[in-house]
Formats: C-alpha cells, structure tokens, sequence
C-alpha cells in the first residue's frame, strides 16, 4: 500500500490531476493552531479532531467547513459514527462537490481508522486492482526474473524461513546438497572464506549457494558486493546466489548497501498474522503418526496440544495490535511451539494426572517467556496460559467467544482441521482478549505509519515544490517564535525558595518546582536559539548545517525536530518522551510552562498537579512519599503508593475550600486504555478515605473511546504490607478486586513505564490484563 500510494499521488501530481498542495494535506494532517471554539459538537466530536477541521478550511472545497459542521452537527455526527464512512453519503452538498481524494482528506482528518480501506479502493479505480492486493508468491515466478547476473535478496521477517523454498524449486532443476551444487550458509564470525570459495567455485562450475543472515555481516558485505560483480562478469549460466537479511531495526538506519539491492531480486514474503492462518500452520506442524507415537495420554495429549497451538497463533496474531498488544517485539517461533510439545508429551507421561502448573510455568517462563524482557508483557503471556491451560480444556473449555475447544475423544488429526475451518468465527479483537477499540487502534496506527513512512522516504520533496517549502518553513518558524514562552529566573526563584526547603511538608515539592523550571529553560533556550539560527541560514547571513537542515526538515513535515534518532537538532533530547506532532507537542509545552509559571508565583503546591506536564514525574511522585514519610515517621524504603479515584471529573470539580489529602496529594491529566472508569452518575458508592471522596471501578470501554481521560487521581503513600510481592514494576497486592495497573508516559509503552497503580475492579483482573488496560500520561494527538 506504501509503494502503491506513493506511485498513484506522484502519477497525479505530474499529470496535473491533483495539486502538490492537496496531497500534502493527506501526507501530513495538518493541525490549526487556534482552531477556535467546537459550540455543540463537543458533544460528538473528539476534542483532537476540531483544530484538524479547521485547517481543512485552508483547501478552497472546505471553506467554511467548520460552521457548516455547526449548522448540520447531526448529520456530521451520524457520517462520523458510521461503520463505513468511506462509501457513505457526505452531508450537505459535499456530497456533490468532493472528489474521491476529497473524501481521503477527509477521513485523514477524522477518521483516520477507515483511511487504508479508502485508499485501496482508491489505488484499484485509479491504477488497477494489481497495484493494491498481492499475488500468492510464487518462487518458480521469482526465478524466472533472475539470472546469473541478478542474485535474489530475500527480506527476513519473523515466521518466515526462505530455506525450503530455495531448496524446493532447486531440486525441480536438479540443484541439491547431495549432488555437490547447492550450499546453504548461515553467516556469522569465521564463515567468510567459506562464502568466498563457494561463490567462486560456483560462478565457474555452476551451483547455487544461499548466504544466510548476511545482516549479522554488515563489515563484510561490501567485500561480497565486490565480489558478485567480478565473478558476474563471466559466471557460468546456471550459477544463482540467494542472500537473506532481516531489515534495521530503526526508521532510517542502513545495514546493507543501497548499490547491492538495487542489483537483487527483492522478495519480501510476511507470514500472515490472522489466527486462522496461524492455527493452521502450528496444526500442520504436526502429523496424525507424530501424534499416536507421541504420548500415552492421546486424548490429554490432543486437547493440551491444540490448545497450545491456539495460545501460539494468538500471541503472534497479537502483534499487530501494537504496543497494546505487545509494548516489545518478540520473535516467537515454530521453534518454541515444538519444545513446547515434546515437553508437554514428556510430562504428561511422567505424571498420573496433567500437570497444570508445571506446564503453564515451563510454557509462561522458560520457552516463550524466553523471549519476553518486559515484566507487563509476561503477566499478559502468563495469564493466556492460566486461561487457556487448565483441567476444563476437557471439557469444551471456550477458548475465545464462540469457539470451544473440540472433544478429544471425538476428533482425530484431520477432524481438527475440519473443526478450524467450520467453527472458528470471524477475526476479531475479542479473541485476542482485546476491546473492539483495539481493531480501531490499530487502523489508525497503521494509517500514521503509512504517511510516516511516505515522508521519509520522500523527503520534504514528496511534498512541496521548492518555494512552497521553504515559505512553509518560515511561516511555521516565526510562529513559534512568536510563541516560545520566556525563561524563568531562576536566581530569584533560589531566593524565594530558600526558607521553605527546610519545611518537610513543603521542601520535597519546592525542589521538583525548581529542577522543572531548570529543564524548561533548557529547553526553551535550545529552540529560541536553534530558531534563530535557522532564520539566519535561510537568509543567507549562516551557512546551513546539517542540525539546521534537519530543522527545517521537521519544520516542513509538522514533525517534533530531533525525534528522528539521526537527527542533529536537540529539541528531543531536552524534551519528555512524546508521540505527539510538532504543533500539538508545542501546545503542550505552552500548557507546562503556563503550570510552572502558577506554582512557582508564591512556591505553593497546586491542590492537583498536572502530573503529565512534569518533566519527571516521578519526581514529584517520590515526594509525595518523602514528605508522608517525614509526617508519619515511617521508613522511606518502607513506603510504596497507592491509588484511589477521586469522584473529580478535573481539578475545577474540586472545592475551593479543599485540603490537602491525608498522606498523599491530587494529580490529574492521566488517560485510560483498554477500559474506561465511570462517571459519577455511574458510581453506586461514594466513600471516604483520607479526605478525598472516592468510588467506581473498571468499566469496559465504550466504542470509538480509544483513551477516555480519567477523573482526578488520590495518590496515597502508605507503608508497605508484608503480604505484597515486591517485584521490578513495583509492590503487587494480589489481591482479587485490584487490578494492578502501569502507568506509561506514552502509548509506546515498554520503555516510558513509571509506577503502578491500583484500581478497583469488580471482574475478573484476566479481562484488564489480556485487554492491555493501562494509563497513560498523554495521548498521541
């Protein structure tokens, strides 16, 4: 879909049929950076939607778009509310006036969910239902197109092994090991000379050899480039080289050279992530004489087996759904399912009855939580197995909603697969354990990371003609610069400082104050500057460097500059973790150095701190802590935090005449995942605890509420019980009606992780695990 959109829009642009500047609103979703006021659709609309809208009105069709949403606001919200806005009927005279790519603007701007199901369709009418869905691939065809001039390169993905196929369509042509004209490395330190020699004796007697993992090789590869070239130039007819390297690990980063690729063949061939095909493949693995020879408990054996294969297609098919799914990149493999199985054979031999707990362990821990480095993810790992892996699996246990697992006594090997093709209902988030919202997600990921993607491979020069970059540049550079707040003094704030530090209920706070005015001038400093330097370059008064350069890259693409990990400029380095556009990210800052410039006019602790708008929260977290710990006498070491929900929808809800919380304080700012917490309509018990009044428990998600923001949070600090398990994410209560929940600065999760917190849950704390729910200190819009 990359390649083909990237092909179809610049086919446009230079045929005349859409200007550069219509395809740049679809590539970049612009933001208005005063969009003005939403009236009556805050009651329908998202509220990172609107300044979206309103820079549509940029493009001479949306003009007046905004109040025109005003004036049909329920038409605009049943074509927004819709399960297929991309064919359904646009309001008003829209309808008429928008052209297919109008829509795609649109649905870029409101929901970007259903964008890669309209661009599809869009790239079908346009070029041809060849450039939008792939063929099967076909090795006989692949081969077809290579020569003793042309190697094959084949791109590694994870499930994916191109050893058979190479051998498989050798042996059609005569090609094997046995009779001494194929070769089949797996690179790696001291297998070059090896290599060299093959590929040499080949080129002069004809063979084929397959070089393997050439990107653990990255030194050696332009030596093998070099010499494909020599032995090419006289290489006998039938000589072929198959190489095969994963990709990088990082946007932007190189580990094979541009020159050899552009020479190969390329073949990128992912295995499928749907569960019906992974199913089928962790099934095939097996044989019905594997399987009889295996194990004296056959149906044990088979009920367990099948099972297992089920808990391997989801936690693949799991991937795609994102740090929701997985917050790290794991590489499970067929590997692991078939040690999985000999164990399971060799214990339920070794064991009267199945025992449940050595394998759930042996599964969770050692074979696929072998992979897992992330302490939430091998909670969610572990609880699939205590699900799925347990004495009712011969009973019909459900192993997702409306699929039970088969009678073992009733299915032989083929009935299994008869029962995976008749029984197993439509894909769905659900049987993942995940909210519909998942799916919602997920689509709307994949449709950033496809302009993403479109951006860096095209540049600024994908985008704009020349002189439209460069004065989109300068009209986004003067309006920050117009906006960058000032720097705070931070000798007169030592001043003031000075007699509360010694204060134990106030130094704590006071310190996290003045190290967040610190970084803020650190970083307000760097874009002031870099600002300034740009401006100077692109007058002429400088010379452009590399770091201006990238500014200004970033600067075109809307893009927060430095968060490229090859990038020169130094606003990422000095900023918090953020997924967020250059415009909203900015908005953001403005709103953090508008709280500083409140708390620190008299040093005096908001009654609720924007916890998000810290640079370390943890900071002010830990001072909670501190100054509860100097109250009560109470080790520091000794104390941990806990959480309660306040009834506050946000801090205005809080009484004016409001104390402090006993032994903890108020934050706000958090959003949830995966859940949703109920309105204060929805609480059936209010109670007290340390002042604050706190009720309700873990909701499941409304539809379409991706990351609803959560009421004021009470943070407790409170000693810690002998009966928690001190763990690496924090102290675990395991208790029944607590869901310990992480808490991440972004929806990257994994590396952004900052403390655990404890909510309420009258369900089962399985569904919030596998469902992925957590808070989050920002959203990516």
């Amino acid at each position: 879909l990359t390649v083909g959109t990237m092909l179809t829009l610049s086919i446009a642009v230079s045929e005349g049929i859409l200007s550069a500047d219509e395809v740049q609103y679809l590539y970049l979703g612009k933001v208005a950076p005063d969009p003005g006021n939403m009236g009556p659709l805050h009651e329908w609309m998202p509220e990172a939607i609107w300044p979206k809208v309103k820079a549509l009105e940029g493009l001479k069709r949306f003009v007046g778009l905004g109040d025109n949403m005003h004036s049909d606001s329920d038409d605009w919200q049943a074509w927004f509310d819709g399960a297929t806005p991309e064919t359904a009927r646009l309001p008003g005279d829209y309808q008429k006036l928008c052209t297919p790519f109008d829509r795609l603007i649109l649905l870029r701007t409101m929901r970007p969910d259903r964008v890669s199901t309209a661009l599809s369709t869009y790239i079908a009418n346009t070029m041809g239902n060849e450039y939008v869905f792939q063929q099967p691939f076909d090795m006989t065809a692949t081969y077809a197109e290579t020569s003793n001039q042309t190697p094959v390169f084949f791109v590694l993905f994870p499930g994916v092994d191109p050893t058979p196929w190479v051998e498989q369509l050798g042996k059609t042509h005569g090609i094997s090991q046995e009779n001494g004209t194929f070769t089949n490395i797996s690179m790696g330190q001291g297998q070059e000379k090896p290599a060299e020699a093959v590929i040499e004796r080949y080129a002069k007697e004809g063979g084929w050899c397959f070089l393997q993992n050439v990107h653990l090789m990255t030194s050696w590869v332009p030596k093998l480039e070099r010499l494909l070239e020599v032995v090419q130039e006289s290489a006998h007819e039938n000589f072929r080289c198959f190489v095969s390297a994963e990709p990088p690990g990082l946007q932007g980063m190189k580990n094979m050279p541009e020159s050899l690729l552009q020479t190969c063949v390329k073949v990128a061939n992912e295995a499928p992530a749907d569960i019906k095909s992974n199913l089928t493949r962790a099934w095939a693995n097996f044989t019905p004489d594997s399987m009889a020879e295996a194990c004296t408990k056959p149906d044990e054996y088979k009920a367990c087996l099948f099972s297992l294969c089920w808990f391997h297609s989801i936690v693949l098919g799991r991937r795609r759904f994102g740090a929701q799914g997985w917050s790290r990149k794991y590489s499970f493999n067929t590997g692991d399912l078939l040690v999985c199985s000999n164990v399971l054979a060799t214990y339920l031999d070794a064991n009267p009855a199945v025992p449940w707990d050595d394998l759930r362990y042996i599964f969770g821990e050692i074979m696929y939580g072998g992979h897992i480095t992330d302490a939430w993810d091998r909670r969610t790992n572990n609880t699939y197995l205590q699900v799925l892996m347990q004495p009712e699996l011969l009973a019909g246990l459900e192993l997702a909603p409306g699929f039970k697992s088969p009678d073992p006594q009733k299915h032989g090997y083929t009935d299994y697969i008869t029962y995976i093709n008749a029984q197993l209902p439509a894909e769905s988030p659900p049987q993942f354990g995940l909210h519909p919202n998942a799916e919602i997600g997920y689509l709307m990921a994949t449709t950033n990371d496809l302009f993403t993607t479109i951006l860096s491979m095209g540049g600024a020069s994908g985008v704009a003609g020349a002189g439209s970059q460069s004065d989109a540049v300068k009209s986004t550079m003067n309006d920050l610069k117009e906006r960058c707040p000032g720097q705070f003094e931070i000798l007169t704030l030592m001043k003031k400082a000075e007699p509360l530090l010694h204060e134990p209920d106030k130094g704590p706070y006071v310190v996290c104050a003045l190290q967040e005015c610190r970084r803020m001038n650190v970083l307000t400093s760097e874009i002031l500057r870099s600002l300034q330097e740009l401006e100077k370059g692109l007058n002429g008064q400088l010379n452009m460097t590399q770091s201006m350069e990238d500014l200004s890259k970033a600067l075109l693409l809307c893009q927060w500059p430095g968060r490229d990990p090859f990038s020169q400029c130094g606003w990422e380095k000095r900023a918090w973790p953020s997924k967020k556009a250059l415009v909203p990210q900015f908005t953001d800052m403005l709103l953090r150095h508008a709280q500083l410039t409140r708390w620190t006019e008299e040093l005096i602790t908001p009654m609720s701190v924007w916890l998000s708008g810290l640079f370390n929260p943890m900071a002010y977290l830990t001072g909670v802590t501190q100054v509860t710990s100097r109250a009560t006498g109470e080790p520091l070491d000794k104390m941990t935090q806990q959480t309660f929900v306040t009834t506050y929808k946000d801090p205005s809800a809080i009484p004016a005449n409001a104390q402090f919380p006993e032994n903890g304080a108020y934050i706000h700012g958090l959003f949830i995942e995966g859940a949703r917490w109920p309105s204060l309509d929805e609480i059936e018990e209010v109670e007290n605890i340390g002042g604050a009044p706190v009720g309700g428990t873990l909701l499941e998600s409304r539809l379409k509420e991706l990351m609803p923001p959560m009421p004021v949070l009470y943070i407790r600090a409170v000693p810690v019980s002998p009966s928690w398990e001190a763990s690496a994410v924090g102290y675990l209560r395991h208790q029944e009606d607590i869901y310990e929940c992480p808490v991440f600065i972004t929806t990257m999760r994994g590396p952004t992780y900052l403390f655990l917190a404890t909510l309420r849950t009258t369900e089962s704390k399985h569904k919030w695990t596998l469902t992925g729910t957590a808070l989050m200190l920002q959203t990516d819009t």
